[in-house]
């Protein structure tokens, strides 16, 4: 995948903003796959067809007691936006958030322990997930920035006692994006081809909250790839 590696010179796979996991999990919890439109992604987010001007939710700081944060502070850290690029290198999707600088590695179309560094082991049908977040802090916007390329997310409402069985995957397609709300947790965007860039927009602060899948229920989160998934 030259194209998006070529241009990705900060990366470096020795420096991952999380580091992955060992230890021979075979499980999976698989995700329902659903065609997001702007009926059922209420409540996640929005689908965005232009992302010119389009307005990210900033969350005020949340009061330590009593005593209310003041009106017209709290909020103003703004937004931050920048390429977020995505690869597959064989059987391992990496990543770079060139918004805040952070490099991972986000899943895997077999178990890790058998994942290929060349060319993938099997047709990739599912990304095996093993962390996702929400950002108490702000919202998110991801948009195409290559034409219809279209990608898969899973998506759980906020809660912090959230589980696997709680995420769906919403797969957007036809060069539209996706704007999910402040405390939405989501796992890592999945491109359908080898490689894929989206605009990311989000809140300049970048709080992370996260949840382990493989640490916390050993089991990784399966996310389907492609297909039309239920309306």
């Amino acid at each position: 995948m030259p194209g998006i590696q070529s241009t990705t010179t900060a990366f470096d796979p020795n420096d991952l903003a999380y580091k992955p996991p060992t230890g021979g999990i075979q499980k999976v919890i698989d995700t329902p796959l659903i065609e997001a439109t702007p009926e059922n992604i209420k409540g996640y987010g929005t689908i965005v067809s232009t992302p010119k001007d389009f307005p990210i939710e900033i969350t005020r700081w949340p009061a330590q007691g009593w005593r209310p944060v003041d009106d017209n502070s709290g909020d103003q850290g703004g937004t931050t936006e920048g390429t977020f690029e995505f690869w597959w290198k064989g059987d391992t999707l990496y990543a770079r958030n060139n918004a805040v600088g952070d490099s991972y590695l986000f899943a895997w179309s077999t178990f890790p322990e058998a994942a290929s560094t060349t060319t993938p082991t099997v047709p990739r049908q599912k990304a095996l997930i093993w962390r996702a977040n929400y950002h108490p802090d702000g919202g998110q916007l991801f948009f195409p920035l290559d034409g219809e390329m279209s990608f898969v997310v899973p998506l759980a409402l906020p809660g912090d006692d959230v589980k696997p069985e709680d995420f769906r995957t919403f797969r957007v397609s036809g060069g539209k994006g996706l704007y999910i709300h402040p405390n939405i947790w989501h796992g890592a965007v999945v491109p359908e081809g080898d490689e894929g860039r989206l605009l990311d927009r989000q809140g300049r602060v970048h709080a992370r909250v996260s949840v382990d899948f493989v640490g916390e229920f050993g089991c990784y989160l399966g996310v389907p790839m492609g297909g039309d998934g239920d309306e």
